[in-house]
């Protein structure tokens, strides 16, 4: 085992400067430890008044979608903290609609271009990684994002060693000579236990597997939707993983067989992604795994490569979708609710796989009652898939496949899959 000199949290922080933006991994692999040091460094200076030249202010961090611990964004940190978050989660989100943060829209594949180029800053990286190997390396376990990149630009890096952290591989190994500090703090990764499926999921999940050929390689994303889809797939064959991210759904796949990789061109026999969500089955699974492959978001999102293998089934939702086929899934009008995220880079990559299957799932109408299917957009909302990329859309009323279809079938073929309280009222749009 490597040797490692430890120093505290509060240590690490301090090597922190005032102007530094400060980039750390999503989700489960989100150091808590050390963003709970740095937002007690300055506690602490706000109640000594400190006024010193490394005094932390104009501290910028960005990151992906986290969850839990954000108070970061609280407004007493204005001045000292600004978030421009690549992926607006709901612990940021009230900030963001009050300017206490902000949003940088993109595409995530374009995410490690921008700090390689220097659009977006980078002096400081907090990671939270595995416990070194004899080789020298921890792992970035189940959070890759752009953290290569940033750790190459970065001048200062901090890192949380967890022995919970599960080992992965492909990109996320790190030699300890690329990191500044290390402080050890174990605790369980964040879980994230899935919710119930309604029968609404369950007729979406149907219709969207009903789609998919043997042989497919999927795109799998975050939610009830894709834990359906998953749940329809016990009878197909020879399926491939190539996604942003997966959950504990495709584990029992894995294990009957039917998720083997054996189809696919790119990384045959490996399941790829950039980051993991789920509970600790899913995190005991992919440790020492090397059937899976955590790597960099410039891979994994690329669509080049995700076109590269046959039959891609990508699978994304929406906010709203306009009779033309516009798709909204970043926003509620002019208010920034999530990101573009990966959509668009799986939606071309699955548009240029031989074979390929991209998919937009929804209800067909919100727990308000709120038709996702309308006439046009709400005003000040963003398009993330443009019309011309759209082709099969599904809700719980049926499949539709918009590919080659004038606006006007188009129009009538959306309607026919809206929820029937509001079919008149579209119609009437005609």
């Amino acid at each position: 085992m490597t040797n490692i000199n430890y120093i505290t949290a509060d240590e690490a922080v301090s090597l922190v400067r005032a102007g530094d933006h400060i980039h750390w991994p999503c989700v489960s692999c989100a150091p808590e430890h050390l963003i709970k040091a740095l937002v007690h460094r300055a506690d602490n200076e706000l109640d000594r008044g400190s006024n010193s030249s490394n005094a932390l202010r104009d501290v910028t961090i960005s990151h992906f979608y986290t969850e839990g611990y954000a108070d970061y964004v609280l407004p007493k940190y204005r001045g000292i903290f600004h978030l421009d978050a690549f992926f607006v989660g709901g612990n940021v989100r009230q900030a963001t609609d009050e300017g206490r943060a902000d949003h940088i829209p993109c595409s995530l594949s374009e995410t490690p271009r921008m700090i390689a180029s220097g659009a977006v800053g980078c002096d400081v990286v907090f990671l939270m990684v595995s416990l070194p190997d004899d080789e020298g390396f921890v792992s970035l376990g189940t959070s890759v994002d752009y953290m290569p990149e940033a750790i190459a630009m970065a001048r200062c890096v901090i890192a949380q060693v967890n022995s919970y952290v599960p080992y992965t591989y492909g990109d996320s190994r790190i030699h300890v000579s690329k990191i500044t500090a290390f402080v050890r703090h174990d605790a369980p990764l964040l879980p994230a236990a899935p919710l119930p499926l309604s029968e609404t999921d369950m007729v979406i999940g149907r219709h969207c597997a009903a789609l998919i050929p043997d042989g497919a390689t999927l795109q799998i994303g975050i939610g009830n939707i894709p834990t359906a889809v998953l749940s329809q797939l016990h009878d197909h064959k020879n399926l491939g993983v190539h996604s942003e991210m997966f959950s504990d759904s495709v584990i029992p796949l894995v294990e009957e067989g039917v998720i083997n990789g054996s189809c696919k061109r790119t990384d045959p026999g490996k399941m790829v992604a950039m980051f993991l969500k789920g509970s600790q089955r899913l995190y005991d699974f992919v440790d020492h795994n090397d059937s899976v492959l955590m790597r960099d978001v410039g891979y994994t999102n690329n669509p080049a490569v995700i076109a590269s293998n046959p039959r891609v089934v990508a699978l994304n939702s929406a906010i709203q979708i306009d009779l033309t086929g516009q798709v909204c899934s970043d926003s509620i009008g002019s208010r920034i609710f999530s990101g573009s995220g990966g959509q668009l880079d799986f939606i071309l990559g699955a548009t240029y796989s031989p074979g390929g299957i991209p998919i937009i799932a929804m209800p067909s109408i919100t727990a308000k009652g709120v038709s996702k299917i309308v006439p046009t957009l709400t005003p000040g909302a963003g398009v993330v898939t443009p019309r011309t990329l759209v082709q099969w859309v599904v809700t719980e009323q049926g499949a539709v496949n918009l590919y080659g279809l004038s606006l006007r079938q188009r129009a009538k073929a959306l309607i026919s899959i809206a929820h029937p309280s509001v079919r008149d009222m579209l119609s009437a749009e005609l």
